[in-house]
């Protein structure tokens, strides 16, 4: 019997898992395609923030190395982003060129790092933390500079401004609601969490708003933050840990329906019936 093409758009966690289930229902079902738009094979994360701090290191976080690929017979297109889908044809076309056909195609293409719409949230020095990448660059500037800025106190941000403290920066939070991770914990143990953060040598500015991000006096790289009110803080770097959004670009642009997230069915499968979506890009009964 011939295998169907299958496709898939992303190679992180949610999707690499999602062909792992299909693997165990049967090996010999579909010819397998992934395009992951970082140049790693899958990994963990969630255990960024260990690399970042020193405890880990990037090959302890790979969870499917280039051999479990291989040895599933998977076609793996590693640096190569997927920038345009053709459902009336049926292939998906990569930004060097690469093109690949499907029978079915999966998107998991994860979520983005939400960037206040501030003056300065381009320059140099100014990152989200999201991957590997982000968190190579923090461990570089912490070798270099001295100030760091991490604009959200949920874990993320607590997380990112930990690892960055343990590699000796100064790290100040910036954080919109009145207490830490507002959404996990009330205001009694939010306080007790900051103190222990104190007790390592963070600093929090808690209610405040990010205003602006201003430039060194070359204009080429990040220098402080301005909050509303006018208090300035140093900074060599820039954190955005604000929260996230569902990555649908691709899919609204291929003409799907898109609410907040792509939205599926309960099989997780989109209003075109060859694609389904999984992870943080999906939309499920209004959930994103």
């Amino acid at each position: 019997m011939k295998k169907l093409k299958l496709v898939m758009v992303g190679n992180g966690m949610a999707g690499v898992r999602a062909i792992e289930e299909l693997l165990k229902l049967s090996t010999g079902l579909y010819d397998i395609c992934i395009f992951g738009a970082e140049p790693h094979p899958n990994y963990n994360r969630i255990l960024l923030s260990p690399v970042l701090s020193g405890e880990q290191t990037m090959e302890q976080i790979i969870l499917n190395d280039l051999d479990w690929y291989e040895n599933n017979h998977i076609r793996l297109h590693l640096g190569k982003k997927v920038v345009q889908i053709n459902r009336q044809e049926r292939y998906v076309i990569a930004d060097d060129g690469t093109q690949e056909s499907y029978d079915r195609l999966l998107l998991a293409t994860g979520s983005m790092p939400f960037i206040l719409p501030v003056p300065g949230n381009d320059l140099p020095g100014v990152i989200a933390y999201r991957d590997i990448q982000d968190t190579n660059e923090m461990i570089s500037v912490a070798s270099k500079y001295a100030h760091a800025v991490v604009i959200g106190g949920g874990l993320l941000g607590l997380e990112a401004a930990n690892g960055l403290v343990t590699r000796g920066m100064n790290v100040t939070v910036v954080h919109l609601a009145p207490w830490l991770m507002e959404r996990q914990l009330d205001q009694t143990a939010a306080d007790l969490l900051q103190k222990s953060l104190e007790k390592k040598g963070l600093k929090f500015l808690l209610g405040a708003q990010t205003e602006a991000i201003i430039p060194n006096t070359n204009n080429d790289r990040v220098a402080r933050v301005r909050l509303k009110g006018g208090l300035e803080v140093a900074a060599d770097l820039v954190v955005m840990a604000a929260g996230i959004k569902p990555n649908i670009a691709l899919a609204e642009s291929a003409g799907l329906h898109c609410q907040r997230g792509i939205v599926v069915s309960d099989t997780m499968q989109t209003f075109d019936p060859k694609i389904y979506a999984v992870g943080e890009c999906a939309s499920h009964r209004g959930i994103a």
